[in-house]
């Protein structure tokens, strides 16, 4: 007896130990150095095909006809799995079983709303007392700080729990649109924040990078990427172009080297994303990997991946920290996939490119005082992980129909070519605005192999003035519209299904006047809020709306519901922005599928070591077309991979609303679920009592897809 008391615990902490310890998810998408990676084995190439549901959980909060959506990637700590619903409120439940522990809404707070998705949280604990644990949230323009054993407000951070992001930024932004849908990253007891800010041709406001006390939320700091005058860049814009030039915020995410305290910020675009005609330079930090002193937020270096942006080519995922062999040395790298399909890869301390990159020329604009800028950085190695040209032999060919419509519409715009800028007659960009990479970013392994999925469908922009007949610019609702809305809801107010954006045509059948009005002052779902404009701006565009103020310019000044006159500024209230664009039109076939020859979504393992790849597949298909005698073509998808010390690479993402295991070595497919809505999101895997798991959002709600609620959990039997 006293043998087998001896013999049983250490069996079982053997078996434990080659099954897959206990193991964590701590960080959004897995760790600080955003690797996705984790070194759970228990489940292999070997028994992968016996995974099943373990357990699964009905968040609640869909919306199918706001077309809801889920792009969280859980946290795991201790057992107990933190998340978000699509309505944006906080849950913690049991990783193990999937019970519910406790649910937070931020509306139960007066003043607080709610708006736009979530893609994660942050998590963190005072190092000094080990009781105070807590879930850091963000949603609208707030940051929330919950005790993450019971999901209260910690009332000792910000007032009563939370803050207020607006303030703090450098300069007033009243009701411009300003949220966060990626989480930050914890580095000792700072919370280091980016977010998302307007990037049409309204207003917007700036996007600092700035780092809050984890304990108080006071500001510690903060890193200007629309420098000030006397900062370091400011002389890549117009002058005093920090007092009306917004965007250049991290909207993807952060990487943290947490032993030599630098955090890596991919920065998006400076606004008006495709007319930069008053921010005419270079436009540092916009479109940069910058490194910053994680404790005071100095630069240490940075690299800009695209100037002047004019195509919203941004990096739009969090960069991976791997460490590398080149020339036969070791080197800690930092990585950063492209919307266009390139990789690049940076020394960590000095940002010296491990791969040369070259300034390549490309074409000037023909838009009207915009300047495009003569050269682009473009990376040699690895070479890219999406086609880079569309032209004729690249057409679709799966009908005759598909093939001609197709051809008509590429003979009336212009030839395609890499960073071809903005044009009145149309400019493909392909890869499309939603990549190549896109938000669900990289993975990356110990060995230094990076793993990205990536879309290849093509787009068509087209830029229009803001005036119609020859008119200046109106200030009325139509004028209105025409700026803020046009770009999404389209020119003639049909929506656009591909985006999930509704039509705006017949929208008194729906809406009441008061909703509309609600609606411009708080946003909802993924639409901002227009809280910048006046009441009677609101106003005008509810009377064009509603078919009350089509052909109103309004007047110089106007009286509000409270009797008090506004100085209406029309467009210059607007921007001053003399050019808008038709919308973000995906550009397909007759039946729906891409203009493009497949593939239309693949998977990509790349060395970065050598620069070269390792394998490539397709990821995702359509049956129909399967069914045909077709190869799988991929498809359009959104969030990214994991990788684990098995052997596996799991990832969701398709249109199909799979969630598949891949070979890690050999990229071939070895398992698939059907999940109850699309997996729009990146998995997380952890193991609680010795069992691997694989948790999945299945929040659908995208490219025409039906939205959902739930979170799926599979593991091997027991």
């Amino acid at each position: 007896m006293l043998f087998m008391r001896w013999f049983l615990p250490v069996l079982f902490s053997f078996v434990v130990s080659v099954s897959g310890a206990d193991s964590d998810w701590p960080a959004y998408l897995g760790d600080k150095e955003s690797s996705h990676f984790s070194k759970l084995r228990q489940i292999t190439p070997e028994n992968v095909s016996k995974l099943e549901p373990a357990w699964s959980f009905k968040a609640g909060g869909a919306s199918p006809e706001n077309r809801s959506q889920i792009q969280c990637n859980p946290l795991v700590i201790g057992g107990v799995l933190y998340a978000t619903t699509p309505d944006q409120k906080a849950f913690a439940l049991d990783a193990e079983t999937g019970k519910e522990l406790w649910r937070f809404d931020p509306v139960s707070i007066p003043g607080i709303t709610k708006s736009g998705v979530n893609r994660g949280l942050m998590f963190w604990e005072d190092a000094s007392r080990v009781s105070d644990r807590r879930i850091y949230y963000a949603n609208d323009h707030y940051l929330h700080a919950l005790d993450a054993a019971t999901g209260k407000p910690v009332s000792s951070f910000g007032k009563d729990g939370w803050i207020d992001l607006k303030k703090d930024l450098g300069r007033e932004v009243g009701g411009l649109a300003l949220g966060v849908t990626t989480p930050g990253v914890v580095y000792g007891n700072l919370i280091i924040l980016g977010m998302r800010v307007g990037e049409g041709p309204a207003p917007a406001a700036p996007g600092p990078i700035r780092a809050f006390d984890a304990r108080t939320g006071k500001l510690v700091w903060r890193f200007n990427t629309i420098p000030l005058p006397g900062e370091f860049g400011y002389e890549t814009w117009p002058p005093n172009a920090h007092e009306y030039v917004g965007g250049a915020n991290v909207w993807s995410g952060f990487a943290l080297d947490e032993k030599r305290g630098i955090v890596f910020c991919p920065t998006g675009s400076a606004a008006f994303d495709f007319w930069g005609g008053n921010r005419i330079g270079q436009n540092l930090f916009a479109n940069c990997l910058i490194a910053l002193d994680a404790t005071t937020g100095k630069r240490i270096w940075h690299q800009q991946l695209v100037h002047h942006d004019l195509w919203d080519r941004d990096p739009p995922a969090a960069p991976n920290l791997l460490t590398l062999i080149h020339d036969g040395k070791k080197r800690d790298a930092v990585a950063q996939v492209m919307k266009a399909g390139y990789v690049f890869v940076f020394d960590r301390e000095t940002g010296e490119p491990l791969f040369p990159i070259e300034e390549v020329p490309v074409p000037a604009s023909d838009i009207p005082g915009e300047s495009a800028w003569p050269t682009q950085p473009i990376p040699v190695k690895p070479a890219p992980f999406t086609r880079q040209v569309l032209s004729y032999d690249q057409l679709t060919n799966l009908s005759p129909e598909a093939h001609r419509q197709v051809l008509e519409r590429f003979s009336k715009v212009r030839p395609h070519l890499p960073f071809a800028p903005p044009s009145r007659d149309g400019t493909i960009i392909f890869p499309g605005f939603d990549g190549g990479a896109e938000w669900g970013g990289a993975a990356a392994d110990p060995e230094g192999v990076l793993y990205v999925n990536a879309n290849e469908m093509a787009w068509i922009l087209t830029i229009v003035e803001s005036k119609r007949d020859g008119a200046e610019t109106k200030s009325g609702g139509d004028g209105i519209y025409m700026q803020i809305c046009a770009a999404c809801h389209g020119l003639d107010r049909m929506g656009n299904k591909a985006q999930n954006v509704p039509p705006l045509v017949g929208v008194e059948a729906r809406l009441k006047r008061q909703d509309v009005l609600a609606l411009l002052k708080t946003g909802k779902g993924v639409m901002p809020s227009f809280g910048f404009l006046s009441e009677t701006q609101q106003n005008q565009v509810a009377d064009f709306l509603f078919g009350n103020g089509a052909a109103q310019t309004g007047p110089a000044a106007a009286v509000n519901s409270a009797g008090k006159k506004e100085e209406m500024g029309g467009a210059d209230v607007l921007g001053k922005i003399p050019f808008t664009h038709t919308g973000y039109h995906r550009w397909l076939d007759p039946n729906g599928y891409p203009a493009v020859k497949p593939p239309w979504g693949t998977l990509n393992a790349i060395d970065l070591n050598t620069g070269e790849y390792l394998w490539r597949t397709t990821l995702g298909e359509y049956p129909e077309l399967t069914a045909k005698g077709i190869p799988p073509t991929g498809t359009e998808n959104y969030g990214g991979p994991v990788v684990t010390a098995g052997g596996l690479l799991f990832i969701a993402a398709s249109k199909d609303e799979h969630l598949r295991a891949f070979d890690r070595k050999t990229g071939k497919e070895l398992w698939k679920f059907r999940l109850p809505a699309a997996g729009y999101a990146t998995p997380a895997t952890y193991s609680v009592k010795g069992r691997q798991y694989v948790v999945i959002a299945c929040g659908g709600g995208k490219i025409g897809t039906k939205s959902g609620d739930t979170y799926m959990a599979f593991a091997l039997p027991q």
